[in-house]
């Protein structure tokens, strides 16, 4: 028992020598910012091209995306919440704030089905909110912090860098980790907000086949738009994941 554990421990410690050795890597950033990028072009190039795909199938009921937001709102008691044209392709959002859910022109008036499976993606949101759903409190503790630090971590990785190839003073290295957890945050932030949009495109094709009593064919529609837009999300937060790494071993490299 005592080798087995022995064994399992020098496990683990050769892992985690052998895992900051490679992110220290000068080529670890080489190495991945490029597929990190071929996959962030990728993701936008696949919801925009099955949003338009599917933005020329009608469906059936030939009712516009804000008529099913209203209608999948309704019933689900939120008759409170405002449905509102905005301007710019696929720039729908719920707004908390004011409870009002902002559709894009083209899922606004639009017939399509893709312009019904946005509309009711977004209402999804609009349900997590009204029901008190605890990702959404817990993603939206997380949007003031990391508005702040967001912003604040790229200067304070800069100056402590600079300070600590200048003088090689400590302070200038905590300085930088502090930046580094700070962009940490951004990527918590990812990682919270990806099951929050499954769950909301998960409410949307539920609330289509029960309230709107869309068919098969148009469902799946639907789902492929809400996937594509998903790989958006899922590719954010690998990006983030690359660079929390980099950083990482930038700052090891340092040390």
């Amino acid at each position: 028992m005592e080798n087995f554990i022995a064994s399992v421990s020098d496990f683990f410690a050769n892992f985690g020598d052998n895992f900051m050795t490679v992110i220290q890597s000068q080529y670890f950033y080489l190495a991945t910012l490029i597929p990190a990028i071929l996959l962030s072009m990728w993701a936008q190039f696949r919801v925009r091209n099955t949003f338009n795909k599917y933005g020329e199938v009608v469906n059936s009921r030939r009712i516009t995306g804000a008529q099913a937001a209203r209608a999948v709102l309704d019933a689900n008691g939120l008759q409170h919440v405002d449905i509102v044209p905005t301007r710019g392709f696929l720039t729908d959002h719920y707004d908390p704030r004011t409870d009002t859910i902002a559709l894009s022109e083209g899922v606004y008036n639009g017939i399509s089905v893709a312009a019904i499976g946005v509309a009711t993606h977004e209402v999804g949101h609009a349900i997590q909110f009204n029901t008190n759903y605890v990702p959404v409190k817990v993603r939206n503790a997380l949007v003031p912090v990391v508005s702040l630090t967001s912003k604040a971590s790229p200067y304070l990785i800069l100056i402590g860098l600079v300070l600590y190839a200048s003088s090689n003073v400590s302070f200038g290295w905590y300085l930088a980790l502090a930046g580094v957890i700070f962009f940490a945050l951004s990527t918590l932030f990812h990682l919270v907000t990806l099951p929050l949009e499954l769950n909301a495109s998960n409410r949307a094709k539920k609330q289509l086949g029960e309230v709107l009593a869309i068919d098969n064919q148009e469902l799946k529609g639907v789902r492929k738009v809400l996937s594509a837009a998903a790989l958006t999300y899922l590719s954010a937060l690998i990006v983030s994941l690359l660079n929390l790494l980099r950083l990482i071993g930038m700052l090891g490299r340092k040390r």
